[in-house]
């Protein structure tokens, strides 16, 4: 880390120790307001760790050309999604905003431009797991948009960028699913026992062995690893959250996977813990 970058960071977050990395499964909107066992999972994440001094989210449902961080006071809820009951739409998570930590996000990044942003907030695959894990909406976040011009391999390198502020309290949370294909959900098995297509076991297997591996080589390349990926992964906006947890990974920390669990035969709530 350069001295520089270190200089411009001395300020508003001083060194902490070291807070841990979460990929988070975020699946329906609806887990936003429901109690299940994916929830379960989101609270006793939130219940274990350390509590931040702010959260960096890049959430799959902010994509831009160009990389952004949100740099508002107070972010608004955005409702980004149809056909949902009223009492989802009527969630608020008036959890402040950092424009300290846009700024300093915004320095530490050298192989890039980063822009700051006044007018997103936070989306439901932000606020929809966050709420579970700090429910009195008390920690501030920012977000952090996914440039849909790039290959997996600068958001990679991007994310390792990001490793400071880790020793600064800021909890890093990639929220995405790593097994995501809406055009082919079981949509009459969605409820009941969980179920999933051979191609979804296939590529979730796989994905949890490289990263317990440490190939994360492997999950860059994601476009050479075949058919069961390529169904997984038809666009990448739902997978790349997970590289930038990956990119985060020290070699000290350990691996906890939860949340392992299918629905609808094309989806995957597999959630990864670094710590």
């Amino acid at each position: 880390m350069p001295l520089k970058a270190l200089n411009k960071l001395s300020g508003s977050f001083s060194r902490t120790q070291k807070m841990p990395v979460l990929f988070l499964g975020h699946g329906s909107p609806m887990n936003g307001i429901e109690e299940n066992v994916f929830v379960e999972g989101f609270k006793k994440v939130g219940e274990e760790i350390q509590y931040p001094r702010a959260i960096l989210c890049i959430s799959a449902h902010w994509e831009t050309k160009g990389t952004y961080v949100t740099a508002m006071e107070n972010p608004r809820t955005i409702h980004d999604f149809g056909g949902f009951p009223q009492a989802l739409f009527d969630v608020q998570y008036p959890a402040p905003g950092s424009p300290s930590l846009a700024q300093e996000t915004k320095d530490l990044i050298t192989n890039t431009k980063i822009g700051l942003n006044e007018s997103w907030g936070l989306d439901h695959g932000a606020w929809s797991v966050v709420k579970h894990l700090y429910p009195k909406a008390d920690v501030p976040i920012i977000q952090m948009s996914l440039d849909y011009t790039k290959p997996a391999k600068y958001h990679f390198e991007l994310a390792q960028q990001l490793s400071l502020l880790r020793q600064k309290g800021v909890l890093i949370i990639g929220s995405g699913n790593m097994v995501h294909n809406l055009g082919k959900v079981a949509w009459d098995k969605l409820q009941g026992e969980p179920f999933a297509f051979e191609w979804a076991i296939e590529a979730n297997e796989k994905m949890k062995a490289f990263i317990e591996d440490g190939d994360f080589q492997s999950l860059i390349d994601f476009r050479s690893q075949g058919r069961a990926f390529d169904l997984a992964i038809p666009t990448p906006e739902h997978y790349l959250p997970l590289l930038y947890a990956l990119a985060l990974k020290e070699k000290k920390d350990e691996t906890t996977i939860f949340n392992d669990q299918p629905i609808g035969g094309s989806l995957s709530m597999t959630s990864v813990k670094f710590n």
